[in-house]
Parts: structure tokens; sequence; C-alpha cells
């Protein structure tokens, strides 16, 4: 009965920040890797970074000090923290419990980025 509940999204200003949230409703510590991702109009969907049971983190290269992962597993939440977000961002961002290939999704949170 696994469940990812994205929340957090909503409209924003270019220049602005925002922390998004997962929520999972099964124990996230039996998970090797956990992720986040978007999909903007017009494109596919693409990971923005991962963090695995360990701890380690990673991310696309080009967000990197600017979009930051990071989990609570005692409250079996994820999370992203993105800062000084730009139009071109506006995306449906989601989460996901494994490596890929991935085949569960959540319903994703909107992000709208405004000028």
């Amino acid at each position: 009965q696994l469940r990812l509940v994205e929340s957090g999204g909503g409209l924003v200003q270019a220049g602005e920040s925002r922390t998004l949230s997962c929520e999972a409703t099964v124990d996230i510590a039996t998970f090797n890797v956990m992720s986040w991702h978007r999909q903007t109009p017009g494109k596919e969907r693409e990971i923005v970074a991962y963090i695995t049971s360990g701890g380690s983190i990673n991310g696309k290269n080009t967000l990197k000090g600017r979009f930051t992962i990071s989990k609570d597993t005692a409250k079996n939440k994820i999370y992203l923290q993105m800062n000084r977000l730009i139009p071109e961002e506006t995306a449906v961002c989601y989460c996901n419990e494994k490596a890929y290939p991935y085949d569960y999704w959540g319903k994703g949170t909107q992000v709208t980025v405004s000028s």
C-alpha cells in the first residue's frame, strides 16, 4: 500500500524559494534511494536529485547549489529545497522511492514560477 504524496507547490515569483515535501505511507528506511523529478511543459520528466538510504546525495549538475534534497526518515518524508527559481522551472514535481525504471508515481505538486 505504498503511496507518495507530494506537497508544497504553488505560485512563486522568479527569484523566490520553495521547499517541497514528499510523504510516504511506508517506512522509507526500506528504500535504497529516493528522488525528486520534474516535468516542465513540452519536456520529458527528468530527475532533479536523489538521496540514498545512507544519506548520500546527488543531482542535476546545473541545479547543484540551488536545489537540495534531504530526508527525515522518522517522518517518512523527503524534501526538496529550491532556491532562486526561474520561470523556465515551472513544472509538476514528483518524488519516487526507487531507482530507474520508475514504475509508480504520485500525483505530483505543481510549481508555477512567474516573471
